[in-house]
């Protein structure tokens, strides 16, 4: 049954059986991978109207340093409150963030094949999510929700409450932890998450994370900063010059490997090991990343998957796009994949963040997925916007190159392997080792055996949805066995009220069948109700005629559509079955959303146009009034915080940094209208110093604007 490579005498494998994402351009796995495949650039420009919906001035879109790029996912405030039992209320409240990671909680699941309800074993959940204005957005309307007082408030939004809201809402007992590692959050998520399932803490473990950024705005680029000036992210390329924005969120299912094997699970991928760890102090500050920390957790992972990084063909990179930490990412990588020489070219590269953008504590989940399904399908899908490498990085000195181009992933005598990481500001590193599944024989099954699929939903519009996904996953290529469908069905799915049922002997027929006009309605029967006798063991038999069968299944089906329990196992015998991913349930959302005034012409905007918005008082008359050097150090203050000693401390003793410089330098710029060079900051890093260069740059602008008004009278 099992490849004959595989090496089932280790205990520390982990399967992924079951993936949900929503990332941009995507609200399921197979729309995810369909857009990689395809190449497609998820990153779109917010419409005029849409930051108009939102509190901000359209203006904004003809300031030349606005970028109203991001990778959206649609929407946002959508929530089906009644399934998981919410208030109307409660449910605008609840944090965005929070209700996306729950429905892929609960998609995920089920796409694994298990019902969320009643998932066998203890089931964990270790979740990681950032923070968002959303809360900021209630306070403002406060009136629209009376006794929601700030620990309410807190419980409904903040990342801790994550992971425990979902094991609550679907009866989960395992651990139910945070992981609070800003970017690599998910990736660190998952490496605990197999922590605790090779430790015995849980069964099955439910890992991932989530990110939307609220309210929702572009940026403003400012030269030498993180953000790209085009919102394109060209990860490892010669015009690389930053990342932009997206959101997302995903979730793995996971098992230690021989447990999925023995029950049957699809296996999308294997986890050969993982690891951990921090930069410490070894990196120029602290948002910046460091050669030495990425090594050595590449290094660990490598060993405790127990493997050679020559078995490695292929690398899911952090990738963010900046100048400064694609280098460090290739040097690192280099000096981990340096115990061997390898040959140049033969470890491809990627970054799915140019494909959705920075996903932030959903990135290294959106990777991890991203790696999985490039395994399963044998396919390694492209790296936009390379337009050749970064002349910082020396390739040629490296077994790695960018993968610009969709390709076969070939195989070998061993099976495929990759590695996956993410790295958070802050130093926390993960790197992931993972493994194409064994190969395992599908099960023989007499040609045009009748099978038995059922479904059931909360109401009847949500039933018609189930029954026309079911059919569009059917006539998807290849095709899952109709035995394994049934099985997943029966077995995988949480039963609710409104119920129908399908008898089909091939994918033809069952496509028509669940298209074709049905009136199902509510069960009425008892569940212990008792089978008529010798149903399910005449079904069971092998040289049971066809129509027998046929009649036999309608009679069980109408059994079960009335709300009678049914043993699915005694049903099928001993024949061997497995689950097989298929469509999850069609939520019925409605917009449960708080959102900011929209802005209105003639009346004052909203705070901000984006992220990194700053107040505009140059020309003001309390600026005028003050000498630039007073002006200056309320500038630095701002970004510094007070200090007693402000104005004549070095910069760089009271903490600043080249992040904190760019921002700074945007204030600098709003507030005298002049852009230093941003290596100014460390010949005059004093306030009074750098009054200075501020003078002699107003006085050239002076100068050059007078010699304008000079020629313009000639």
């Amino acid at each position: 049954m099992i490849d004959a490579d595989y090496d089932s005498g280790n205990d520390t494998h982990l399967a992924i059986i079951g993936l949900a994402c929503r990332f941009p351009g995507a609200a399921t796995p197979e729309e995810y991978w369909d857009n990689l495949v395809a190449g497609t650039d998820s990153v779109r420009s917010f419409t005029a109207e849409e930051l108009r919906e939102w509190g901000h001035d359209p203006a904004a879109l003809d300031d030349p340093r606005y970028v109203p790029m991001h990778g959206v996912v649609d929407g946002v405030g959508e929530f089906d409150a009644d399934f998981f039992q919410f208030s109307t209320r409660d449910a605008t409240v609840l944090n965005p963030q929070h209700r996306l990671f729950l429905e892929c909680a609960w998609e995920a699941l089920e796409r694994a094949g298990y019902d969320p309800r009643a998932t066998p074993g203890t089931v964990g959940v270790y979740a990681g999510a950032g923070r968002n204005g959303y809360p900021a957005l209630v306070r403002a309307q406060a009136d629209r929700f009376p006794g929601v007082d700030d620990l309410a408030l807190t419980i409904a939004n903040e990342p801790e409450h994550l992971a425990t809201r979902v094991s609550y809402k679907l009866g989960l007992t395992g651990p139910s932890m945070a992981v609070l590692t800003a970017c690599s959050s998910s990736l660190v998520a998952v490496h605990e998450a197999g922590r605790a399932l090779l430790a015995g803490d849980c069964d099955v473990a439910l890992a991932g994370g989530v990110t939307l950024r609220l309210p929702r705005a572009g940026y403003r680029h400012l030269e030498g900063g993180t953000m790209s000036p085009d919102g394109r992210c060209r990860t490892f390329s010669a015009d690389a010059k930053g990342i932009v924005g997206g959101d997302g969120a995903g979730v793995v299912v996971l098992r230690r490997l021989q447990d999925a094997l023995d029950d049957e699970d699809h296996v999308h991928a294997v986890i050969r090991g993982s690891a951990v760890n921090n930069d410490g102090n070894q990196r120029a500050g602290f948002t910046a990343p460091g050669v030495q920390g990425q090594r050595e957790v590449i290094r660990l992972a490598h060993a405790a998957a127990e493997v050679s990084p020559a078995s490695i063909s292929y690398v899911e990179t952090h990738g963010t796009g900046t100048p400064v930490g694609d280098p460090i990412e290739v040097s690192a990588l280099a000096q981990a994949f340096a115990r061997e020489p390898l040959p140049a070219g033969s470890v491809l590269l990627g970054s799915v963040k140019t494909n959705i953008g920075h996903t932030d504590t959903a990135a290294g989940v959106a990777g991890l997925i991203k790696t999985a399904l490039a395994l399963e399908h044998g396919t390694i899908p492209a790296t936009l916007h390379f337009a050749g490498p970064n002349p910082v990085i020396d390739f040629a000195a490296t077994p790695f190159a960018v993968n610009t181009e969709c390709r076969a992933w070939e195989a070998t005598a061993s099976p495929r392997r990759a590695g996956v990481s993410s790295f958070g500001i802050g130093g926390t590193n993960a790197h992931v080792v993972l493994e194409e599944a064994p190969r395992v024989a599908a099960p023989t099954e007499p040609p045009a055996r009748s099978q038995l699929l059922v479904l059931s939903a909360r109401s009847p519009a949500a039933l018609a949805a189930m029954a026309e996904r079911l059919a569009e996953h059917l006539l998807r290529r290849p095709a899952p066995a109709l035995a394994d469908v049934a099985w997943t069905l029966q077995t995988g799915r949480h039963p609710f009220a409104h119920r129908r049922y399908v008898v089909c002997a091939d994918h033809a027929q069952a496509v028509a069948a669940l298209r074709a006009a049905a009136v199902p309605g509510p069960g009425s029967g008892d569940p212990d109700q008792l089978l008529p006798d010798q149903l399910l063991d005449r079904l069971g038999e092998p040289e049971l005629p066809q129509a027998d069968r046929v009649a036999l299944l309608a009679a069980l089906g109408r059994l079960w559509q009335d709300g009678t329990a049914i043993d699915w196992e005694r049903l099928h015998g001993t024949a061997r079955r497995r689950r097989v991913p298929l469509p999850s349930y069609p939520f019925e959302r409605r917009r449960h959303l708080v959102q900011p005034e929209p802005f209105t012409d003639g009346l004052t905007p909203s705070a901000g146009v984006g992220e990194e918005s700053v107040p505009h008082i140059r020309g003001t008359e309390e600026g005028a009034a003050r000498s630039i050097e007073d002006r200056l150090a309320v500038l630095f203050a701002k970004v510094l915080g007070e200090s007693d000693d402000l104005v004549q401390q070095d910069f760089f003793e009271l903490g600043g940094d080249s992040l904190t410089a760019v921002q700074l330098f945007s204030l600098i710029e709003d507030e005298f209208g002049v852009a230093p060079p941003l290596e100014a900051i460390f010949d005059a890093p004093t306030v009074p110093e750098f009054a200075c260069v501020i003078v002699e740059l107003l006085d050239t602008l002076r100068a050059t604007e007078a010699s304008s008004d000079v020629r313009g009278t000639s």
